[in-house]
């Protein structure tokens, strides 16, 4: 039924679909059947139907939050279908038509293509209406799909419609799971965190650029002008460790085995030549010291150098490619080195003149989290002390760090050192949180596919026929157990954090304050310096707030340590 913008009548909350091509015009569809297309000014009218009524807006996929984030338009409601996906399914690779099909309950194996058999169809497909978006087999129109939804205005609220009747769907199927209302809860602020993705993509995060360039100039020498001088460069950094070699060698330092077989040489027999390994002969022997520097300064200049600062810094902002999960546990991603830039490069991210950054980061997350989903009494009570480790610390009689050990191991499925014996304690003293985490441990052996307390789908692998090794059939057994025990704790943990996230990008607008940067358990606000007290405030407070919407036990106490800093090098911790 369709029906003008001034004629449409909503609901706060209410599912209501959209389709946007700025270009061609807005459609929306109702669960009443209204459906609605806006030819003119199409974002104006989707930001009065917002303010309006405040619906839950429905859209296929991060390609509505790209426009609208281009367009300086911000919604804080919605529900992404494909990302919900994602959470109800498991894993990353999908599409719309792979969607439409689990919709429809169409075989994934006869899902159509582009150019596929185009002419045959025509001949054989009577009726066939290309100006409706399903096939006569019932699939979606692979056209559709790769963007011709947006041919025509009449198209539009065709193809919001469609995203609509997923998204019902998909609702349906989450309060299926274990904790509906977590689950559908967690749709909502996925769908959300997605949102986030697309505006730290577009705004990037700031960037002091002449910083930049003393940092990599300190490290990797001049800008190289061609790959002669680059390779020179090179040589040096390489002449620094080799030359205090005798009688001299030639070796690649990029090879670990040959780097590993240079300091046997030398005296010094390695199991492996890894960073922390070094780091605890750091001033045993000047070779282990140029070999250090020289791990530094490579990195820099090879992953974190001019070209990098080329091609992802512009105007000064590092701008990557975000997205809400991870497809597997479900952790926030970013590329461009924005979740995995060196302690050294910290100074170049700047707040600009005139702007402080709040920093944030979650306290003790993980084992907070686990009491919060096992809803163990006893690690419940241990989560009251700012230092969660020192009350289960007392309670097994052992030292915090062994307590802190012997904690994470569990979670993360380490049973030997120190805190071995400690684990025992743990299974005495907290027998609810430790065997749920055994449980998650003998699904993952199990093959056996675990779901977060937000409903999200952690795939476990599929059954494959063994190859008679029966110590490497056991070996990938706990492997899948340690990775199920942690992703059931971490991918709860991230659903927390993204609660977090949405709320703090939501609430700070108020103070024209943005997040630039979400680094697994750790947000960057870029704020005003006169808003920087009242951000940090705010911060701290939609801590209790997360937990409120987030939490299955109230009780449960979640903290974050919060800081007003210029860069981010100036954060503790």
């Amino acid at each position: 039924m369709q029906t003008t913008h001034a004629d449409l009548q909503l609901s706060a909350g209410e599912m209501v679909a959209v389709a946007i091509d700025p270009s061609v015009g807005l459609g929306v569809a109702t669960a009443s059947g209204a459906l609605l297309t806006v030819v003119d000014e199409p974002l104006r009218a989707l930001v009065e139907l917002d303010e309006r009524f405040g619906p839950r807006w429905v859209w296929w996929d991060r390609g509505t939050p790209d426009v609208l984030v281009r367009s300086g338009v911000a919604l804080d409601r919605c529900w992404d279908v494909l990302t919900v996906h994602r959470l109800l399914h498991g894993g990353w690779r999908t599409s719309i038509g792979e969607v439409w099909a689990w919709f429809a309950d169409l075989p994934i194996d006869s899902l159509p293509s582009m150019g596929q058999l185009g002419l045959l169809d025509a001949a054989t497909d009577e009726g066939d209406d290309p100006e409706q978006p399903l096939r006569p087999d019932g699939h979606l129109r692979p056209e559709w799909d790769s963007g011709a939804w947006n041919a025509s205005p009449g198209r539009i609220a065709s193809w919001a419609e469609l995203a609509l009747r997923c998204a019902e769907r998909q609702e349906q199927e989450l309060a299926s799971r274990a904790h509906p209302s977590q689950a559908v809860s967690t749709a909502r602020s996925e769908s959300a965190a997605e949102m986030l993705c697309a505006e730290l993509a577009h705004n990037g995060l700031p960037i002091d650029e002449a910083e930049a360039n003393r940092i990599i100039f300190d490290a990797a020498g001049p800008r190289p002008a061609n790959r002669i001088e680059e390779d020179a460069e090179r040589e040096r950094r390489d002449r620094a460790v080799l030359g205090l070699l005798q009688p001299p060698q030639h070796v690649n330092l990029r090879n670990p085995a040959e780097v590993k077989s240079m300091l046997r040489r030398t005296g010094l027999d390695l199991p492996d030549t890894r960073a922390w390994r070094l780091e605890q002969l750091q001033g045993t022997d000047p070779l282990i010291d140029a070999l250090l520097v020289w791990r530094k300064a490579e990195r820099i200049a090879t992953t974190y150098g001019y070209a990098w600062l080329d091609e992802h810094v512009t105007n000064g902002r590092l701008r990557g490619d975000w997205s809400s999960s991870d497809g597997a546990a479900g952790r926030m991603t970013a590329s461009a080195g924005l979740h995995n830039l060196p302690s050294v490069m910290r100074p170049v991210v700047a707040a600009d003149d005139g702007y402080r950054f709040v920093r944030a980061d979650l306290g003790q997350i993980e084992p907070r989290v686990l009491a919060a989903v096992s809803g163990d009494s006893a690690l419940i009570a241990a989560t009251q002390d700012p230092d969660l480790y020192q009350p289960v610390a007392e309670r097994l009689g052992v030292s915090r760090d062994i307590a802190k050990v012997a904690v994470l191991g569990a979670m993360y499925g380490a049973t030997t050192g120190e805190s071995a014996g400690a684990l025992q304690g743990l299974k005495r003293n907290y027998p609810v949180a430790m065997g749920m985490l055994e449980a998650a441990a003998a699904d993952g052996q199990a093959r056996t596919d675990i779901f977060t307390i937000g409903g999200r789908r952690v795939r476990m692998g599929t059954r494959q026929a063994e190859d008679g090794d029966i110590d490497k059939a056991r070996s990938a057994a706990a492997g899948r157990g340690r990775y199920a025990r942690n992703a059931l704790i971490q991918g709860a943990a991230a659903e927390f954090f993204k609660v977090w996230a949405v709320l703090v990008r939501r609430r700070a607008r108020t103070f024209s304050s943005d997040v630039v940067l979400c680094l697994h358990d750790e947000l960057l606000v870029h704020a005003p310096a006169e808003h920087a007290e009242a951000v940090a405030e705010l911060v701290t407070s939609t801590v209790a707030e997360a937990a409120h919407y987030w939490s299955p036990e109230p009780t449960v106490r979640f903290s974050a340590d919060v800081s007003i800093i210029s860069r981010w090098s100036e954060a503790k911790g």
